[in-house]
């Protein structure tokens, strides 16, 4: 494959629609930029329509905005709705928003804010919008996780919105792991069908405001060390560009940057934990999952 893979190696997008969560800013930006930049309609779907207006003036091409509000169930079925209303297929879903290390809070629907938005979030807004994808040839789910799944990282059945306890860095260590535990199982689910696929990708440390939450013992060493350590956003949204527009992944995939680290570099193909692969756990986390959303995928 590839090892220099990079946004000149992005296949011609003319025709295809993208909708790409938390694109006002940083990883998502950089991956709704460089789509439209190779001809996709891109829908950035994002929480604050300003902001979103503003990082939509700011990329040439067919660019659209749309609220999305990850924390709301009710703001997530209005979303879908939206882009159904406006698009009869789609290409592309690039679940690509996400908090990192926030103090203890919950979503409006009463779950713990990681998990709620990264993983809860997102499996709601793709199983809303998968009948729009999978009559679509080459369409693709791609899914945003982080080398965060193997810090600490378990799905906490016993306890998965941390009312007993919080660990800001655990948490989101679940959520993360959820997010492949949830693509995996979603191609497992998909692969009957032969049109659509799912895919992961993680962007290594990308020097972004995720990290602002933070505890100060890893943010003021992180800061000081992130021009050694991290690499542009523009970098960082390759892997998920490359999970999305490759002709050459298959799903099940997942791809970070290329040095040893999977901190930095042109994207490929990597490993993702032994626990992420626990089909069992990744079952029973998509039962949970529909149960909490009240969203069922249009899937035998």
């Amino acid at each position: 494959m590839n090892d220099t893979w990079n946004e000149h190696s992005i296949p011609d997008q003319q025709g295809r629609v993208a909708v790409v969560t938390g694109a006002n800013t940083g990883l998502g930006f950089e991956t709704a930029r460089m789509l439209a930049s190779r001809g996709a309609a891109v829908v950035l779907a994002v929480r604050d329509l300003q902001k979103g207006k503003q990082a939509a003036a700011r990329i040439a091409g067919d660019v659209t905005v749309q609220a999305l509000d990850l924390t709301s169930l009710d703001s997530i079925r209005s979303a879908a709705d939206s882009i159904r209303a406006a698009h009869p297929g789609l290409d592309l879903l690039i679940n690509n928003a996400g908090v990192m290390y926030t103090p203890k809070r919950t979503t409006a629907d009463g779950f713990e804010l990681q998990f709620g938005t990264n993983h809860l979030g997102h499996f709601a807004l793709t199983g809303l919008l998968l009948d729009l994808l999978l009559p679509v040839p080459g369409s693709r789910v791609v899914t945003v996780s982080s080398t965060g799944h193997r810090i600490r990282a378990a799905i906490h059945f016993d306890d998965l919105q941390w009312e007993r306890s919080y660990n800001r860095v655990a948490a989101y260590g679940q959520a993360k792991l959820a997010n492949l535990m949830f693509t995996y199982e979603l191609q497992r689910r998909l692969a009957p069908y032969g049109t659509t696929i799912a895919a992961a990708a993680h962007p290594g440390v990308s020097n972004t405001e995720l990290a602002r939450n933070a505890p100060a013992a890893i943010r003021i060493p992180f800061s000081w060390l992130a021009p050694l350590l991290t690499q542009k956003p523009k970098m960082g949204a390759l892997p998920t560009l490359r999970a999305a527009t490759d002709p050459d992944v298959a799903g099940g995939q997942y791809y970070g940057p290329g040095n040893r680290a999977q901190t930095r570099g042109y994207p490929k193909l990597v490993t993702s934990s032994p626990a992420s692969h626990d089909v069992a756990v990744q079952q029973r986390l998509w039962t949970v999952s529909e149960e909490l959303t009240g969203v069922k995928f249009p899937l035998g």
